[in-house]
């Protein structure tokens, strides 16, 4: 005789004969196509744009500046001219000076850091960014 425990686990391999909550909807929700948007953001003067289209990097000329990057550490920084950076792979928490909060940018990330800007870098994942100074 099989144990109770042994019945319950082999449950999952019959036929679901439940009714989906959803089966009023015309299409099934697996061919839902989901898109990755952009979308921008400004916090503590940090302007952030999350997955930014090709067509902005390309017009940007990104693929042309020079590239950086860092393993995991923490440091300071200052910003002496405004720098716009593009993260290719990363992840990091950046305080600015004065503050408690940070603002978290990585991998796909197009990043705008104002001319003047003292703050802290927390690497969590290793860098690799193009940048540009104005």
């Amino acid at each position: 005789m099989a144990s109770a425990a042994a019945i319950s686990c082999a449950s999952f391999l019959l036929p679901n004969t439940h009714k989906p909550k959803h089966s009023h909807l015309r299409y099934p929700l697996a061919a839902v196509r989901i898109r990755s948007e952009s979308m921008s953001t400004e916090k503590l003067g940090i302007k952030v744009e999350t997955n930014p289209p090709e067509s902005k990097l390309s017009q940007l000329g990104i693929r042309q500046w020079p590239k950086w990057g860092c393993p995991p550490s923490k440091f300071p920084w200052t910003y002496s001219s405004k720098e716009t950076c593009f993260l290719l792979e990363g992840k990091v928490k950046v305080y600015p000076e004065g503050s408690n909060d940070f603002v978290e940018i990585g991998a796909g990330d197009l990043v705008e850091f104002p001319k003047g800007m003292s703050c802290t870098w927390e690497v969590s994942v290793a860098v690799d960014k193009h940048y540009k100074f104005d």
